[in-house]
């Protein structure tokens, strides 16, 4: 599977293509090299712009696998805009199902950033917005500095 690492300031991530589309997003490097291709170059270009705040949507052909129910809830994901969030609940109740259902789809999102799970947040005591956990990088601190990037801020 064609596959390329590159710098993010979240530290090296590792993009892999299948069939001409993005299909897993890693941290950290591959163990080993792959052959490259237009798509991952590109996909490597759009985080870059990302990351510099140069951009808010990504064009790139996405193909997670999983079961049809994580399906829905990475396609739910994706249309929430950029700088703005949604709790766990609020998707769960647009999908019909419940909250610890979404948050383990969220955690076994293979394409992180490109699908924006770091946009789904918690409820606190009395309705207040919380990080809640995320499964990528540093845990909750990256999901802060994606939010962060985004203009969004969670405070707990």
């Amino acid at each position: 599977m064609a596959h390329l690492t590159i710098a993010s300031p979240l530290g090296p991530l590792t993009l892999f293509e299948d069939k001409g589309a993005l299909v897993a997003v890693e941290w950290g490097t591959a163990p080993s090299a792959a052959a490259s291709s237009p798509l991952l170059r590109d996909a490597a270009r759009q985080l870059a712009a990302y990351f510099d705040g140069r951009l808010q949507v990504f064009g790139l052909p996405l193909k997670p696998r999983g079961t049809p129910f994580q399906v829905r809830v990475w396609d739910a994901m994706a249309r929430i805009p950029f700088g703005q969030t949604r709790s766990y609940g609020a998707l769960a109740r647009g999908l019909a199902t419940g909250s610890r259902a979404v948050a383990s789809a969220c955690g076994r999102n293979p394409l992180p950033i490109l699908i924006p799970c770091h946009r789904v947040i918690g409820q606190g005591p009395g309705g207040r917005p919380r990080v809640g956990g995320y499964s990528g990088g540093e845990g909750p601190e990256t999901k802060r500095f994606l939010l962060g990037l985004e203009g969004v801020t969670v405070v707990n």
